[in-house]
């Protein structure tokens, strides 16, 4: 399946925002690609106390109707890498989903792993004083086989991609909006780590540059095969970026280094 993963410098024009995505899906789509990846917050990255006026329901708000509507008229399946989706009147989900070439919502993943952190120095950022975090992992059956879904931070927290290795995921998406200064320090070894330890392709959709007075995002999206070898990546820019997943290539990874099968469980710690 060709895959092709959109990077973005989304701000807080909404409908500028999901014109970029529109064009870029529609360009994807002529150069070939069956499934496209988009990132965390990719029809709004304002600040976080705008989210709330920016959430939408799924699947019927303005966003996902968008791309239900893309990916009908080019038969493919779209990421949508993250939204702010309603919750309650204070707090939204940070919500992934997948809507497939008919134009259904197959999959929907509320983010676990809030991003709440503070570096001396740095901006600091409390996800969770807006957004509710969810408590699932969610798998979602495309024609290749299971895809496991992840939002940004989550990316710290292997037990979920294990999970989702273990319960049968060939692909692992992670969409993000990774900030500069940990994106230069992590973003591309813990993205290959993923993709190593579980012999997964790893689909990583990230936003580009500043999107907020003193924040800035890193880009380097990324599509990685099971060996852990990024065969695609994103200049720093907006655009989009294109690669093949043949899933011989993760059969030939568990096969050659059977290391899901060599686990030992009896010391893991709940």
């Amino acid at each position: 399946m060709k895959v092709a993963v959109i990077q973005l410098n989304s701000k807080s024009d909404k409908q500028e925002n999901l014109r970029k995505a529109k064009e870029y899906i529609i360009q994807a789509v002529q150069s070939g690609a069956e499934l496209i990846s988009l990132p965390e917050y990719f029809n709004f990255m304002g600040e976080d106390h705008e989210k709330r006026f920016a959430a939408e329901s799924i699947p019927n708000g303005e966003t996902p109707r968008m791309l239900s509507e893309l990916a009908r008229e080019n038969e493919v399946f779209i990421h949508a890498g993250s939204i702010v989706e309603k919750f309650t009147e204070e707090k939204s989900y940070n919500t992934s989903f997948i809507i497939n070439p008919n134009g259904e919502v197959i999959g929907k993943y509320n983010k676990i792993h809030l991003f709440d952190i503070e570096i001396n120095g740095m901006p600091s950022y409390k996800e969770s004083s807006t957004i509710q975090g969810g408590d699932s992992p969610v798998l979602v059956d495309l024609p290749f086989g299971k895809a496991g879904l992840s939002i940004c931070y989550d990316l710290r927290f292997p037990e979920l991609f294990r999970n989702h290795a273990v319960n049968g995921a060939k692909v692992l998406f992670v969409p993000a909006a990774f900030t500069q200064y940990t994106g230069m320090l992590h973003w591309e070894v813990l993205l290959r780590a993923r993709a190593i330890e579980n012999q997964c392709y790893v689909i990583a959709a990230g936003q580009y540059g500043s999107t907020a007075p003193g924040k800035a995002c890193y880009g380097n999206s990324m599509i990685i095969d099971p060996w852990g070898t990024v065969i695609a990546r994103a200049p720093e820019d907006e655009g989009f970026i294109m690669a093949e997943m043949k899933m011989e290539r993760v059969e030939n990874a568990r096969e050659s280094i059977p290391c899901l099968a060599h686990r030992k469980l009896s010391f893991v710690s709940k």
